[in-house]
């Protein structure tokens, strides 16, 4: 609820800031994205997956097939394997940051988003509470947020309390 002793997050960076996020992210957008590809989900899915431990055995077997090439196959590129390699360590280097920081962006964004319904709910019931009191100007106020909830049918009650329960027969 975004009450003061509530509030869990006041994101209000100055113009400035602002613009110094958006140039910064622009400029992460316009060097990365001419290298990185965008796989959809069916492209995903066919490629075999290297996790931490497999990174071991794959920088192993580049080893070997640079120091021992007699048992290379001849379709097998050591350059392009290298650059590979060479690109999982590097975008590993940026994606651990990246995911931290998206992950905070994101839970952000939540809180900022919880917050601000909490609010707008509890100035409708507030205005709804002054509307049926007879308050001016409410009733025009509280339609017009009330058209949010149209459709959605009334809302459960709360289940009665073991206290107020009849008690079993």
């Amino acid at each position: 609820m975004a009450t003061v002793s509530g509030n869990r997050i006041s994101y209000a960076p100055s113009e400035e800031k602002k613009q110094v996020i958006q140039s910064s992210v622009k400029v992460l957008q316009d060097e990365l994205q001419p290298l990185l590809v965008d796989l959809d989900v069916e492209g995903r899915r066919a490629l075999s997956k290297m996790g931490s431990k497999t990174v071991d055995f794959v920088t192993k077997a580049l080893k070997y097939a640079q120091e021992h090439p007699e048992f290379r196959p001849a379709f097998l590129d050591v350059d392009e394997f290298a650059l590979d390699l060479a690109a999982v360590e590097e975008l590993l280097a940026l994606q651990r940051p990246l995911s931290v920081l998206a992950d905070m962006v994101e839970d952000s964004l939540m809180l900022s988003g919880s917050e601000a319904y909490a609010a707008a709910l509890s100035y409708y019931k507030a205005v709804k509470a002054a509307a049926r009191a007879g308050q001016p100007g409410a009733a025009t106020i509280a339609e017009d947020l009330g058209l949010q909830f149209v459709g959605r049918g009334p809302r459960p009650a709360d289940p009665p309390s073991a206290a107020t329960r009849p008690a079993a027969a």
